[in-house]
């Protein structure tokens, strides 16, 4: 059975540099329909930021290929799936370790997969060598009751 979902979208593009914010723009309107914070909003664009470098960079390498991302809305939550039909990853629990990259010359943080990890609230990395690689975000929007809630709890204990 087929999962339902309250909005999808699908976004496919050349795998330029110059479309990563296009990519982050597209993302933060749709799902700017869950009303999210400013920081929330934020740590999407930068989580779909990360996760299209590293499709850009990784997966083609220098050359031209499709980026594809599907974003899906279900109650307060956008999961995002972003992937690439690249050369894939040889050993995801590696390429995940903080500082790792195989650019050291492109002078590459190797922090991708940690700040995206850091920014949602969970990341799943699926990939084949030869095949490409799929990474599915996810977030949890608040809503504005709780987060009214958690902002004036800060508030009192200052």
């Amino acid at each position: 059975m087929k999962e339902v979902f309250e909005n999808e979208m699908k976004l496919e593009f050349i795998s330029k540099s110059t479309n990563e914010a296009f990519a982050r723009v597209t993302v933060a309107a749709f799902v700017a329909q869950l009303d999210p914070t400013i920081e929330e909003l934020s740590d999407i664009k930068t989580a779909v930021s990360e996760a299209v470098t590293n499709c850009i960079i990784h997966g083609y390498e220098n050359k031209q290929g499709i980026v594809k991302i599907v974003g899906h809305l279900k109650e307060s939550e956008v999961i995002l799936e972003i992937s690439d039909k690249g050369k894939g990853i040889e050993n995801v629990d590696i390429a995940k370790e903080p500082l790792y990259t195989t650019k050291p010359n492109l002078e590459r943080s190797g922090m991708g997969f940690t700040i995206m990890e850091s920014f949602m609230d969970s990341m799943e990395i699926e990939s084949i060598v030869g095949l490409g690689t799929k990474i599915t975000m996810t977030k949890r929007i608040k809503p504005k009751i709780e987060q009214e809630d958690e902002d004036f709890k800060m508030i009192t204990k200052c």
